[in-house]
């Protein structure tokens, strides 16, 4: 008779498990005698636990943790990591505690087990982990969240160089240690200069961002044009990015750091080559690095830009400040108190037409919801095709750019003017032939950016003769 109840029993087990409902089995338990609660706990958590703890059925999890205790408390992304919310119930006369909530279908976040009211600890039933600048956490993904691949080592591709650095600033009085990744591709004597991209809490951005490989994987795919990444790890972040020394550590970015990376390497010397980009308090001191110095950085990426220091200066400049030449990316989670001033942020930089790629998700303050969107931020700053060549005019130096290219429809031609200066363009074909002529008249002093119209131009191969004051330069570019 009880091997008949057993073949039963964990029948009903199964029965209960796999349909949608994880509190029936909660009540099931709970109807059984005491003494059989636990063979009951026991026999669902062998059903359940190759699936994935926490288990999920559509938009609901049930975290589960199983040992002895007075208390278990669920702090996470949530509920602000505050261990007072979030309490997990327990079946009497088991050591099966339980806590089950529903969040959006492609929610990711991170979450911590509390037990006793004092000792916080992993979820020992989920392997799936997001380091963190305080240590790991256990990871919860809903159905919908999709992994990202980029983050991954790819074998058989070819892969980028780190190097190691460091700069002594006369600004802020200390030396800032440096990580500089080369592309697989890179060539100090390359015609096409190198866009840059440059990361506060550098160290980090490499070690639980994973952004070298998000490097490898996105130029061998062809996802970005071939990259610079400088990784600045700060001395003194708190004060660097967000207190006293943010003015000065500031000025060391654009009046030290980027002409010595100019200096030693094959870089685009003008704005629409340069992005800087940060997370949270690095995210600030990288809106003010950029809104304060347009004509340095173009491209300003802000990972849960952490506003709120100095009473929102960073966003008080930005909107009550001119517009500036600025091409932002913005992505933040829901989960966390910043989002409604990125909301608000959002909401200025496009009804003020400057150019912006955001995103919210269902995600918390976190190396999680980061290191899977950095590729969001480099496709949209650098991609494909986008190109600069250094040329000369008369005894001038000047970085072109030309995005995209190939060209469709039209392209966008942009360099930095050194002095006032009458502004002509025109397109030959491949044997010096005239195919159009444009006139932009007088521009003044600082960067041009030129939009040339190509629709009524056949396929082929095509130069572009940009004249100025001090003479001209030829760039080449393919219609298609």
């Amino acid at each position: 008779m009880k091997r008949s109840f057993t073949i039963l029993f964990c029948l009903a087990i199964v029965s209960i498990a796999m349909p949608q409902s994880f509190s029936s089995f909660i009540d099931y338990v709970n109807s059984l005698p005491e003494d059989q609660r636990t063979e009951a706990v026991d026999s669902f958590m062998t059903i359940i636990t190759p699936i994935g703890i926490p288990y999920i059925n559509d938009d609901t999890a049930n975290f589960i943790y199983q040992g002895d205790g007075t208390s278990v408390q669920v702090p996470g992304d949530f509920n602000g990591w505050d261990p007072m919310f979030f309490h997990m119930g327990n079946i009497s006369g088991t050591n099966f505690w339980y806590r089950t909530q529903i969040f959006e279908m492609n929610a990711r976040l991170d979450y911590k087990f509390v037990l006793n009211g004092s000792s916080w600890i992993l979820d020992p039933l989920n392997p799936n982990q997001v380091s963190g600048g305080y240590g790991p956490n256990s990871e919860l993904a809903m159905p919908e969240y999709v992994q990202p691949w980029e983050i991954e080592y790819t074998a058989g591709i070819q892969y980028g160089t780190i190097e190691t650095d460091a700069i002594s600033s006369t600004n802020t009085g200390s030396t800032f240690q440096l990580q500089i990744y080369l592309p697989y591709n890179y060539n100090p004597e390359r015609a096409n200069p190198y866009p840059v991209a440059y990361f506060q809490d550098g160290q980090e951005y490499i070690s639980l961002g994973s952004v070298d490989k998000v490097l490898d994987n996105l130029i061998y795919e062809n996802h970005i044009d071939s990259i610079i990444g400088v990784f600045v790890k700060p001395n003194n972040r708190n004060e660097e990015y967000a207190g006293n020394l943010r003015n000065e550590y500031r000025q060391f970015f654009v009046e030290e750091l980027v002409p010595y990376i100019d200096e030693n390497y094959n870089t685009i010397k003008n704005p629409l080559g340069r992005a800087v980009i940060g997370a949270s308090f690095g995210g600030n001191i990288s809106a003010l690095i950029s809104y304060n110095h347009p004509d340095v950085f173009g491209f300003c990426g802000l990972h849960s830009g952490a506003f709120w220091p100095n009473n929102y200066e960073a966003y008080n400049l930005i909107v009550n400040g001119p517009v500036e030449n600025i091409k932002w990316a913005s992505i933040w989670g829901t989960y966390e108190g910043l989002y409604e001033n990125m909301r608000d942020l959002r909401d200025f930089l496009i009804n003020n037409s400057y150019e912006l790629k955001w995103d919210e998700l269902p995600e918390g303050h976190s190396w999680g919801l980061w290191r899977a969107t950095i590729d969001e931020m480099l496709t949209w700053f650098f991609p494909p095709g986008y190109s600069s060549v250094t040329y000369q005019f008369g005894k001038e130096k000047m970085d072109v750019s030309m995005f995209p290219n190939p060209v469709k429809n039209s392209t966008t031609i942009s360099f930095d003017l050194q002095e006032k200066s009458p502004v002509a363009i025109d397109i030959l074909d491949m044997n010096g032939g005239l195919k159009s002529s444009h006139d932009f008249g007088v521009k003044e002093k600082g960067l041009v950016e030129l939009n040339i119209n190509t629709d009524k131009l056949l396929a082929g191969t095509y130069l572009i003769e940009i004249k100025i004051k001090s003479g001209k330069g030829f760039c080449k570019f393919i219609k298609y």
